[in-house]
């Protein structure tokens, strides 16, 4: 089992270099958004290993839902980034020459239509992926500034998911947002399809329900099943999932390496969850 972030390091600098000149594809399916969604952030932060990437929600003009993976052990300030299309360098932090490292992390800014930075906060009650039963995968960005010109989502309601259990799950659509990698073959050597770390862009894919427990509902993201168009992937952590207008998950972990199989998202409509998410709203 994987987690759905995406490191910004050298590593990926790398792929992305190698992947220069390839064709463009989906991330494993799905369509570019371009503006579908203009809610839906990409976020960086840093942490002691290097910076990563998730993807995140506007709920409130000053709160992001994300995961909580996202948000634990961040230093500094999170970078948001409302762009559907991420691809500019991102800014570095100050003490951070290239290493793609930082003793400080990002400095706190205002908003300026597209970009801001906020405060990471994760569940209290999150796991770090060691309780299922006790997930909480599930945490939030406190804004530096309002976000004022953009939709908010609208959490779901109490147990909301508690009325698509199965046999109804698997006849359920979710669309599912994020700035996950792309899943493609590489130009030479093993033809395998793997994660390259561009383009980071916004893509949106419809995922079928597969399974559900009290915190998780898992997707099927095969590509051959016709049910839906994708699924999601290293960077689409955080991303929300809509059901009927609401947002009813954020996108916590895969199976495999190439995202193309089952994922695990984290239920937002879940008592633990729902009542701490209205703390700050």
């Amino acid at each position: 089992m994987r987690r759905f972030r995406s490191l910004l390091g050298l590593a990926v600098a790398g792929a992305a270099l190698m992947a220069a000149a390839a064709p463009v594809s989906a991330i494993t399916g799905g369509t570019e958004d371009l503006e579908g969604h203009p809610g839906v952030a990409m976020i960086a932060w840093y942490e002691s290993a290097g910076r990563y990437r998730c993807t995140a929600t506007l709920v409130t003009p000053t709160v992001l839902v994300t995961a909580a993976h996202c948000t634990s052990g961040v230093i500094g300030q999170t970078f948001v980034t409302f762009a559907s299309d991420a691809n500019a360098p991102l800014p570095r932090a100050t003490d951070d020459t290239g290493s793609g490292t930082s003793a400080t992390g990002y400095a706190a800014t205002g908003y300026n239509g597209t970009t801001v930075t906020g405060t990471a906060v994760p569940h209290p009650d999150y796991s770090d992926f060691t309780d299922i039963d006790n997930w909480n995968d599930v945490g939030v960005i406190i804004l530096d500034a309002p976000v004022l010109n953009r939709p908010l989502a609208k959490l779901a309601p109490l147990n909301y998911l508690d009325g698509y259990r199965q046999p109804l799950l698997n006849k359920t659509i979710f669309t599912l947002v994020g700035y996950g990698t792309e899943v493609r073959k590489p130009e030479s050597g093993p033809q395998k399809p793997v994660p390259f770390g561009t383009p980071r862009v916004r893509r949106v894919a419809e995922l079928p329900g597969q399974k559900m427990s009290p915190q998780i509902v898992q997707m099927n993201g095969v590509i051959a099943d016709n049910r839906g168009t994708g699924g999601t992937c290293f960077g689409d952590s955080g991303g929300p999932a809509y059901l009927n207008g609401y947002i009813v998950t954020v996108t916590s972990y895969g199976y495999t390496s190439n995202c193309r199989y089952l994922g695990g998202y984290q239920r937002l409509d879940i008592p633990v969850v729902r009542d701490w998410l209205l703390t700050f709203m």
